[in-house]
C-alpha cells in the first residue's frame, strides 16, 4: 500500500507542476462547451430536446476525463525513454503494484480535471436536477478515469515512441468520443449507429453521468456500472500484464 501511495503522490506532483498541461487539457472541452452548448442550444430547444447545455455537459466532462486519462500512457513512454522507469523497477515491489499505483494516480488526475470542467459548466449555466446523486456522478467519473487510464497504460507499455502513441490515440480517442452519446441522443439514430454507440464503453460512462446529473439512465444504472466495472478490471489486468513484459 505504501508503494501505491508513493506512485499515486508522484503523479499528482507531476500534474500540478505542469501548469501548461492543466490549461491545455481544459481548452478543448471548454471550446466544445461554448461552441456546441450555445451554438446548438436554440436548435436543440426547437426540436423539443430542452436545454442543450443540460444534455451536453456530461459528454463534455467525459471528454475532459477521456483525454487526460488515456494520454497518461505518454508519461510511461517518457519515463522509459529518459530512464526514470528504471528507478521504479529497482524498488522491491511487484510490477503489478507499480501499475496500480500509476493507474490510480492517472485516474485521480483525470477525475480532478473532470471536476474542474463540471464547475465551469455550472458557471456556464448547467443546473443539477438530482443534487443527491452527485456522489453517484463522481463514482462514474472515477470509473471512466480508471477505464481509460488502463487503456493508456496498455498502449504505453507496448509502444516505445511518443509520436506513435499520439497517432494511435487520435485514431482511438476521437472515434470513441464522437461515436458515443456525448453530443447527441442515441434514440432515433440509424440502427448501425445505435449498435456502434452500444458497443462504445464511453457511452455507458456518459449515460451514467447524465442519469446522475440530469434525467434518467437510458441503458440502466446497473448496466452502466457493471459494464464500466468489468471493462476497467479487464483492462487493468491487461495493462499490468503488458507492463510486466517491458524490457529496459
Amino acid at each position: 500500500m505504501k508503494a501505491i501511495y508513493i506512485l499515486w503522490l508522484r503523479q499528482q506532483k507531476r500534474y500540478f507542476r505542469s501548469r501548461s498541461r492543466i490549461v491545455g487539457s481544459l481548452g478543448q472541452p471548454l471550446l466544445f462547451l461554448l461552441a456546441l452548448g450555445f451554438g446548438f442550444g436554440p436548435t436543440f430547444a426547437r426540436a423539443g430536446g430542452g436545454s442543450y447545455i443540460q444534455f451536453v455537459t456530461p459528454g463534455i466532462i467525459s471528454m475532459a476525463i477521456l483525454f487526460t486519462a488515456i494520454f497518461s500512457g505518454v508519461e510511461l513512454i517518457w519515463d522509459r525513454q529518459f530512464g526514470f522507469l528504471k528507478e521504479t523497477f529497482v524498488a522491491p515491489v511487484p510490477r503489478i503494484i507499480i501499475v496500480f499505483g500509476r493507474a490510480l494516480g492517472g485516474a485521480t488526475v483525470a477525475l480532478m480535471q473532470g471536476t474542474v470542467v463540471l464547475i465551469v459548466c455550472v458557471l456556464a449555466g448547467f443546473r443539477f436536477e438530482h443534487l443527491a446523486l452527485l456522489p453517484v456522478a463522481i463514482g462514474f467519473m472515477l470509473l471512466i478515469s480508471l477505464l481509460f487510464t488502463a487503456i493508456g497504460t496498455s498502449f504505453g507499455s507496448v509502444l516505445e515512441d511518443m509520436q506513435g502513441f499520439q497517432l494511435i490515440m487520435n485514431f482511438l480517442v476521437l472515434p470513441l468520443f464522437f461515436f458515443s452519446n456525448a453530443l447527441f441522443p442515441a434514440q432515433g439514430l440509424p440502427k448501425v449507429l445505435q449498435a456502434v454507440v452500444r458497443i462504445n464503453p464511453l457511452s455507458y460512462g456518459i449515460d451514467g453521468l447524465r442519469g446522475a446529473l440530469t434525467h434518467g439512465f437510458a441503458f440502466g444504472l446497473g448496466v452502466d456500472v457493471t459494464t464500466l466495472g468489468i471493462l476497467a478490471m479487464i483492462l487493468l489486468t491487461l495493462g499490468a500484464y503488458l507492463f510486466s513484459r517491458i524490457q529496459l
